[in-house]
């Protein structure tokens, strides 16, 4: 039961991750890399920060700045740098990589004893493993409603308009390049604060922590799609955190039949292409069902 536990926990923590990648894949519809680079940076941060004695709260909160600025910076390369937004997620996550370094001193950096949110003392007194649970939903729940108001807002729909036509957007004098550069802030921001939850969750910071983190996001994501198909915007928002829980038990139900958890990565990778692959064979289920109910039909 507490292992359950402890993955449903874990799954609310993630799903702020693909809140953030919800935002720049679906809504903005660009691939931005700097996730990788962005949620080791939160983790860094934010466990330094407690390191030194920093107050849980604001460690957090400097997690979610630190994503911030990466992706300010990637929106700079992109917009202004004319770079291409792949090559210019890339050479954020590359560049933050020794910033992470610099932070730490070596490669991974412990919390142990250390203060945080999911040990104080209130949380403590839970059954093992809820204590991620009570904080990743308080977040996540947070992170909900105030990317739903923002989204409502003439801003968030002149955001949202931008990644649907940016011609015509541009066209009613909107600066789809501020839109552009707001949307990776807010995006990172989120996927830092889940690096600085997640650390504090894992009990450390690891500079390698980022690799394969976006395709956690888009499990989430793509996972959440298919169990509900059509929702609303804010509907969806739900729906991502929904799919990184049930992807999260996906992979525990997956662990239990014996698999190495070497195999972490591999399982991530092949449950994802699944997903992806499961709205083209429902078309062709309900195709070949069509076909076959007009071969009957006298």
């Amino acid at each position: 039961m507490s292992m359950v536990t402890s993955t449903i926990g874990q799954g609310l923590l993630w799903g702020i991750l693909g809140l953030g990648l919800f935002l720049t894949f679906r809504i903005l519809d660009f691939p931005d890399m700097t996730v990788e680079g962005t949620f080791p940076f939160g983790a860094c941060v934010c466990v330094e920060a407690l390191v030194h004695g920093v107050n849980p709260f604001l460690a957090t909160l400097l997690a979610c700045g630190a994503g911030m600025v990466t992706g300010l910076v990637t929106g700079l390369l992109y917009t202004k740098g004319h770079i291409p937004i792949l090559l210019a997620g890339i050479l954020t996550m590359t560049g933050v990589y020794s910033i992470d370094l610099r932070l730490l001193g070596k490669a991974n950096v412990g919390l142990l004893n250390r203060a945080t949110l999911l040990n104080l003392p209130r949380l403590q007194q839970l059954p093992q493993g809820f204590a991620s649970v009570i904080v990743g939903l308080v977040v996540a729940v947070v992170a909900i409603v105030g990317l739903a108001l923002f989204l409502n807002t003439d801003l968030g729909q002149a955001f949202i308009a931008t990644g649907d036509n940016e011609k015509m957007v541009r066209s009613l004098g909107i600066n789809t390049d501020m839109m552009k550069i707001l949307g990776l802030m807010l995006a990172n921001g989120l996927i830092g604060l889940a690096g600085g939850l997640l650390a504090q969750n894992g009990g450390y910071a690891d500079v390698n922590m980022g690799i394969g983190t976006i395709v956690i996001g888009l499990a989430a994501i793509i996972i959440g799609e298919v169990a509900y198909g059509e929702l609303s915007l804010t509907a969806r928002l739900v729906a991502v955190v929904v799919g990184s829980i049930l992807y999260r038990l996906i992979l525990l139900a997956v662990l239990q039949l014996g698999f190495n958890t070497n195999d972490f990565k591999l399982l991530s990778a092949v449950i994802l292409a699944v997903c992806l692959m499961l709205p083209l064979l429902q078309a062709k289920f309900h195709v070949k069902q069509l076909l076959h109910k007009g071969v009957e039909r006298p």
